[in-house]
């Protein structure tokens, strides 16, 4: 009887937190595990078996076993998430403040660029892009237009790697410092360019492209290797070969897990 009580205030507790502007959905181990990680404040994670996902934790992501052992408490997903992950497990942690990832997107010297997705449309492109650029060490990524870059889709997509790099949501007028290279199929080819460490490097849509808007604010255009009549990239690919061209991270740091 005290374990069902316990349950169901677990759950009030969640349903109360889940609508709240300042929380974040983190749906599924791997995003709890990555914004553990990346310094996450994590308020609280529900499993369908917390006995299982502390054992995940200590197989994948012993560095946070700890934590994942202490926040983990049982309750049932179905009803309180639109889809209940795989791992069977869920959290919710603050968002970074706003103006602290500002002033990380506006520092300069920039070590490396920051991505900027131009009026994106598709949740799971986005979270790709956000995984790609914590992986090769971006400084942030900035979208433009009415997607939110911190939907739970997003973050979902992003395997929680959005604590791991800035992500926020600008108007143009706003964009960090740098020079901005913008991806066009009538740029200069990407492969006679040196991408420096402090660029803006701006995507458009698969369909649209970049906006004329944009376009006109770029410092230079830049293009793609591609065979002819082949229409475009996915958006991820082309932020991974523009990243990949630009350098990543030093050599021989160590990698991560594919999962």
């Amino acid at each position: 009887m005290g374990e069902r009580v316990g349950v169901d205030e677990t759950v009030r507790e969640w349903r109360d937190a889940a609508g709240r502007a300042d929380l974040v959905l983190l749906d599924g181990f791997h995003a709890l595990k990555h914004a553990l990680r990346f310094g996450a404040d994590v308020r609280m994670a529900l499993a369908e078996d917390p006995a299982e996902i502390r054992a995940l934790a200590a197989t994948l992501a012993p560095d946070v076993e700890a934590d994942v052992a202490r926040l983990v408490r049982r309750a049932t997903l179905k009803g309180l998430l639109p889809r209940v992950h795989p791992t069977g497990v869920a959290a919710l942690a603050v968002r970074p403040d706003r103006e602290a990832g500002l002033a990380a997107l506006g520092r300069m010297p920039r070590p490396a660029p920051v991505v900027v997705l131009d009026n994106p449309r598709n949740l799971g492109n986005v979270g790709a892009v956000v995984r790609l650029a914590a992986g090769f060490g971006a400084t942030g990524v900035v979208t433009r237009g009415d997607l939110d870059p911190w939907h739970p889709n997003v973050v979902r997509a992003g395997a929680g790697l959005h604590y791991a790099t800035t992500v926020e949501r600008l108007a143009l007028d706003e964009l960090p410092p740098g020079p901005l290279y913008a991806l066009d199929p009538e740029g200069v080819d990407i492969r006679a360019l040196t991408l420096p460490d402090d660029a803006l490097l701006a995507f458009g849509s698969e369909r649209h492209g970049i906006s004329p808007e944009l376009r006109d604010r770029a410092d230079h255009l830049v293009s793609l290797p591609m065979r002819p009549q082949v229409s475009s990239y996915n958006l991820a690919t082309s932020v991974a070969m523009t990243l990949f061209h630009w350098g990543g991270p030093p050599a021989g740091e160590e990698g991560g897990e594919d999962a």
